[in-house]
């Protein structure tokens, strides 16, 4: 019997190492899942403005689409530096997206600075028709060579005046004003035709150059005026609508061309499609914006002479600009007007 008793347990025992075996391959046991990419997403706007909607549902879809492999963390408010640490940080790989306005980039792209031009747009049927056509495409690629690829050209908006000083109702009140610009060469040109002193530095160091009357005024969409509270440092709100500012969403171009081919599709697809909510979303909230300011007390003007703006910057901005690139970018822009 003890024989008997043996044979059983030295089975017994073969068979349960053969079960932890295979258990340590893992044969016969479910396919441990893949833990998901996780890319992180940064942008200089406030939480409660829409680039910060629009970047979750961005990530939702992506999450959604991918079935939970990719994951993509939203910060925004500038928490991982200022516009162009940002971009540096997603040129050098160590941040995956950047959300930031347009004039940012064309330090590098210079042909992108054509999207900046002042009183270049009729509405935003026009922008779409660029932004989202061959036109579009073709500016996109100019991120290329510089390590960047552009997922989708999201938006800012139409850009105001605000300043502490006094109401802005045509060119000369603009006369000797300290105004907070982006980088952009577009921007800076266009304010020193207008008589007042351009000063441009990232937006994230913005709100307390206010503050601290380092600089008497700034231009944004009035989305961005109330969302950053500008109101609690600006006095006068000017509806010049000077100048329509765009916004690429790039990504490191090794890491992207390092995923899968559905990976890619997934970002780019859902990157395009945020575009057209965020067009929508901004289109939607900026009568109710300016009225939040006006409760806020802001002074508003909301017909300023827009054309003896345009008459003096238009031209000569443009004109700097085929110069250096030629004529052919700006007028097919102007043909789907």
């Amino acid at each position: 019997m003890s024989g008997i008793t043996r044979s059983k347990t030295s089975r017994r025992q073969v068979l349960a190492g053969m079960a932890a075996a295979g258990a340590a391959l893992g044969l016969g046991a479910a396919p441990l899942r893949a833990a998901p990419r996780k890319l992180r997403l940064g942008h200089p706007h406030p939480e409660s403005d829409n680039w910060q909607k629009i970047s979750l549902r961005f990530a939702e879809m992506v999450r959604e689409r991918s079935g939970g492999e990719i994951e993509i963390q939203v910060f925004g408010n500038g928490v991982l530096g200022s516009d162009p640490t940002m971009i540096n940080a997603v040129r050098g790989g160590s941040l995956d997206i950047v959300l930031t306005g347009n004039p940012f980039f064309t330090g590098m792209a210079p042909k992108l600075n054509v999207l900046d031009l002042p009183f270049l747009f009729k509405d935003r049927k026009h922008v779409a028709s660029v932004l989202d056509g061959a036109i579009g495409d073709q500016l996109r690629a100019e991120f290329e060579p510089n390590g960047l690829v552009a997922l989708a050209t999201w938006e800012v908006g139409w850009r105001n005046l605000t300043n502490s000083r006094r109401p802005v109702k045509e060119p000369a009140d603009l006369a000797g004003l300290k105004i907070r610009t982006t980088p952009n060469p577009s921007h800076v040109k266009a304010f020193q035709l207008l008589g007042a002193v351009p000063t441009p530095m990232a937006f994230t160091e913005l709100f307390t150059a206010l503050e601290m009357g380092s600089v008497d005024g700034q231009e944004n969409p009035v989305t961005l005026i109330l969302n950053a509270k500008f109101y609690e440092v600006q006095k006068h709100v000017s509806l010049t609508r000077h100048a329509f500012t765009t916004a690429p969403l790039v990504a490191n171009k090794a890491n992207f061309d390092a995923m899968d081919l559905k990976s890619r599709g997934i970002l780019l697809e859902a990157a395009r499609e945020c575009a057209a909510l965020l067009r929508t979303a901004n289109e939607e909230t900026e009568a109710s914006a300016l009225e939040e300011l006006k409760k806020e007390g802001m002074e508003a003007v909301e017909n300023p002479d827009r054309e003896a703006f345009a008459a003096i910057v238009q031209e000569p901005v443009r004109k700097d600009y085929v110069e250096k690139f030629g004529p052919d970018m700006l007028n097919r822009i102007l043909e789907l007007a």
